[in-house]
C-alpha cells in the first residue's frame, strides 16, 4: 500500500477518515494537535493514542518527507533552506526575520514553466507540482529549525512566492491555505498569508470567487505588453488587458487590496517614462492597490539583466508617489547569499551535473 503524506489532509478530511475507520472525532483532534501544536514527527510519539489507532496511522501515512540538503545563512538573519523531497527533487524555502515575526517563503512546484527571463527559477522547467503536504512540510521544517534553536519563535507569516507558479498548482494551494489557516493548528491569520502569481486571469477570478481571507500579489514588472512579453513569457498568452480585468474582478468580488510587484531592471523597465506609464495603467484602481518596488538580485545565468541604479529606483518611486500611486521599496533580505528565487537550487543542480560529467 502506498502511504500518503498526512500533511496533505485538512482537518475535515482527517476527521472523516478517522470516523470511517471506526474511531471518534476526538481522535482526529488529538492527531491534529500532535502534528501542529506539539509538532511531533513520528506517530509513536503520539502517546495518548491507542495502539490500534497508531498502527492504522503507520499503515496509511507518513509524516516527514523533506530532508535538509543544504542551508545558507545571511548576516541579516535570513536563511535559505535547500530541501530534498522523497523522490530526490530539490526545492528552496526561505526564512526571513522581521520586527513583526518570522516569515517563510514557500515553493509550490519543482521547477517553473512561466519562463520569466530574469528569474533563476525558470532556468529549469517544471518537473511536477508539490502537494499541499509538501508545501506544509516546508513550514514545519523551518519551525523545527527554530525549535531546535530554542528561540521560542513561531512562523507567523507565509508568502507563496518561491519556485513555481502557485496558480498553476491551484487545488494544492487552496488546500494548503485552508490547513495553515485552521485555528486548531498553525492558526496563521489570513492577513499574514500572501499568494504571488505571475498572472493567470482565469485562476485569479476563481481565487476571487473562493474568497479566502488572504492577500494577493501580482508580478507585473512592466507597464505595457511589448515590454512585459519580452521579459515574461506568460504575457504572450495573457495580455496586460486580460490581467487587469481579472485584477479588477478580484477587487470587486473580495473588496481587498492587491499588491503589484515590480522588479526594477537596469535600462529595461526603470525609466521615468515607464513609471508614468505604470501610473496611468493603475490609475483606475489606485485606491485598491499598492506597488512593491523590488531591487533586482542579479542571477549569474541571466547576465543580460543588471540591478537598477539607486538613483533610478528613487526616481521611479518619486514618480509613482507624485502620480498618487501608493508604493514602497521592498526591504532587501539575504543579499550576501544566493538570495534570488531558485538561485541556490540551480547552482546545486548545475554543480552536481558538472561534477558527474
Amino acid at each position: 500500500m502506498d502511504k500518503r503524506n498526512i500533511y496533505d489532509l485538512t482537518y475535515s478530511e482527517l476527521t472523516y477518515w478517522i470516523i470511517e475507520k471506526g474511531h471518534t472525532k476526538y481522535r482526529a483532534s488529538q492527531i491534529w494537535d500532535y502534528l501542529y501544536r506539539k509538532r511531533v514527527f513520528e506517530f509513536k510519539d503520539m502517546v495518548d493514542l491507542k495502539e490500534e489507532c497508531l498502527q492504522l496511522l503507520e499503515e496509511h501515512f507518513y509524516i516527514q518527507c523533506l530532508t535538509l540538503y543544504e542551508k545558507q545563512e545571511s548576516s541579516d538573519g535570513t536563511i535559505k533552506f535547500l530541501f530534498q523531497l522523497k523522490d530526490g527533487h530539490l526545492i528552496e524555502t526561505v526564512m526571513m526575520k522581521y520586527e513583526y515575526g518570522i516569515s517563510v517563503c514557500v515553493t509550490s512546484q519543482v521547477g517553473c514553466n512561466m519562463g520569466c527571463s530574469f528569474c533563476a527559477s525558470g532556468l529549469l522547467n517544471k518537473e511536477r507540482d508539490l502537494s499541499s503536504g509538501e508545501m506544509l512540510e516546508q513550514i514545519m521544517g523551518v519551525q523545527l529549525y527554530l525549535d531546535n534553536k530554542k528561540q521560542d519563535e513561531m512562523v507567523s507569516n507565509v508568502v507563496i512566492m518561491g519556485i513555481g507558479e502557485p496558480f498553476d498548482n491551484f487545488s494544492s494551494i487552496i488546500n494548503f491555505i485552508e490547513i495553515i489557516l485552521d485555528h486548531k493548528g498553525l492558526a496563521i491569520p489570513g492577513r499574514c498569508i500572501t499568494v504571488s502569481t505571475s498572472g493567470i486571469p482565469s485562476k485569479i477570478c476563481k481565487f476571487a470567487e473562493i474568497n479566502l481571507p488572504v492577500n494577493l500579489a501580482i508580478s507585473l514588472h512592466a507597464p505595457n505588453d511589448e515590454m512585459r512579453t519580452k521579459i515574461m513569457k506568460i504575457n504572450s498568452t495573457y495580455s496586460i488587458e486580460k490581467l487587469m480585468d481579472s485584477i479588477k474582478y478580484y477587487i470587486s468580488n473580495t473588496k481587498r487590496r492587491v499588491t503589484i510587484e515590480y522588479i526594477l531592471l537596469k535600462e529595461v523597465n526603470d525609466k521615468k517614462e515607464d513609471a508614468l506609464e505604470l501610473a496611468s495603467l493603475l490609475n483606475e484602481i489606485k485606491d485598491k492597490i499598492y506597488v512593491n518596488l523590488i531591487p533586482y538580485n542579479p542571477v549569474d545565468e541571466r547576465s543580460q539583466y543588471n540591478r537598477s541604479e539607486h538613483s533610478s529606483l528613487l526616481s521611479f518611486y518619486d514618480t509613482l508617489k507624485k502620480s498618487n500611486i501608493n508604493c514602497k521599496i521592498r526591504h532587501e533580505h539575504g543579499t550576501d547569499i544566493d538570495a534570488a528565487c531558485g538561485q541556490l537550487r540551480i547552482k546545486t543542480i548545475l554543480g552536481d551535473i558538472h561534477e558527474r560529467s
